[in-house]
């Protein structure tokens, strides 16, 4: 018998949210984005209590690893804050995962933690070690639109989902190719289609597969493999064993050739052993290697599986994306570029 995934109170109006910087800051050029989305939340209903990291940046981080911990832990530990939300991702939030009290936070009340990129590094290890659910899904400075995109929005109905209930979410119908931050909102300017690999061969293939989740940045996720921070198996025997993992990923700057070294990495170290079904996100800053592409890549991984692909779905750096919560279990079905994702809280 599994083990029952802690999920954390829904979101209330009122409730307070904690934004702090476990990764990048925010350089002061940048500042309006941050009074932008800080109305945003204000307008949704929600208290700010804003740390002392996001503020800056120097040399990819937002302060010293200590100081980031540091703030990270007060405020998953703080009773007055019910949900934390980073600006944005960045490059060296492991710095700070062997200075967290992990043992501490097992034991705590647990706390909705939304982001992705980067912060899909801590996300991760807090579901793996602690079995409380966590979310993937937009960062701070992603919400300060006014309105925000229909699928972007969804965040909130997410985090406002009681635990033992369910929450439904659907393809979008246009992504943004470009990132423009001049620009308010998404420019959401071409069609979504998402794909099932071995499509090419079977146009009309459906696809449908269910599991645990557990995903986030293909980029930063494949530095944990190895590590005491990603306890993959000992977490999939004690909450999966009935169920499966149905991992989500996606990629920030890999090309064909360092997304397929990623995902070697990970099938050889056993991450992939009781996976139900593979998501894959639109990647960000692509390129093929020579010949060999993201297919070419995700075959060599997963054919030999024999478990379902679906890919460029709503997730990751090319917006907008679908919110995911780590641990949950999850139905997906795919078809004629099409899907719809629902997610029970159980």
């Amino acid at each position: 018998m599994s083990r029952q995934i802690q999920y954390p109170k829904a979101l209330q109006p009122g409730d307070v949210i904690g934004i702090t910087a476990p990764s990048s800051g925010v350089e002061p050029s940048l500042h309006s984005m941050l009074h932008e989305a800080r109305q945003s939340m204000e307008r949704a209903g929600f208290h700010v209590v804003e740390g002392e990291t996001i503020w800056k940046n120097f040399k990819c981080v937002s302060a010293p690893r200590t100081q980031r911990a540091e703030e990270l832990q007060q405020f998953l530990v703080r009773p007055d804050i019910h949900a934390i939300i980073p600006p944005w991702g960045g490059e060296f939030l492991m710095d700070i995962l062997p200075l967290l009290d992990w043992e501490m936070l097992k034991e705590q009340q647990p706390k909705w933690v939304l982001g992705y990129s980067d912060i899909s590094t801590f996300t991760l290890v807090y579901t793996l070690l602690t079995g409380h659910a966590t979310a993937h899904g937009p960062n701070y400075i992603d919400l300060r639109s006014n309105p925000l995109d229909e699928t972007s929005a969804r965040w909130l109905d997410v985090l406002r989902t009681e635990p033992h209930q369910t929450v439904e979410q659907q393809t979008s119908t246009f992504y943004q190719s470009a990132w423009n931050f001049d620009l308010p909102g998404l420019q959401l300017d071409t069609p979504t289609k998402w794909k099932i690999l071995g499509q090419e061969q079977n146009p009309t293939a459906e696809a449908k597969v269910s599991g645990r989740l557990l995903g986030g940045c293909l980029d930063t996720l494949s530095i944990l493999v190895g590590t005491r921070y990603a306890p993959v198996a000992e977490f999939s025997e004690k909450y999966c064993h009935d169920s499966g993992i149905l991992w989500y990923l996606e990629s920030c700057d890999f090309d064909a050739a360092g997304m397929y070294r990623s995902l070697w990495q990970m099938k050889e170290c056993g991450w992939f052993e009781h996976a139900k079904g593979i998501l894959f996100g639109r990647p960000n800053n692509y390129r093929d290697t020579g010949d060999f592409g993201m297919q070419d890549a995700l075959h060599a991984v997963f054919d030999e599986l024999g478990i379902p692909v679906i890919y460029d779905i709503d997730c990751g750096h090319v917006p907008p994306q679908m919110t995911f919560v780590n641990g949950a279990y999850a139905d997906v079905f795919a078809a004629s570029g099409h899907g719809q994702m629902r997610m029970s809280f159980i």
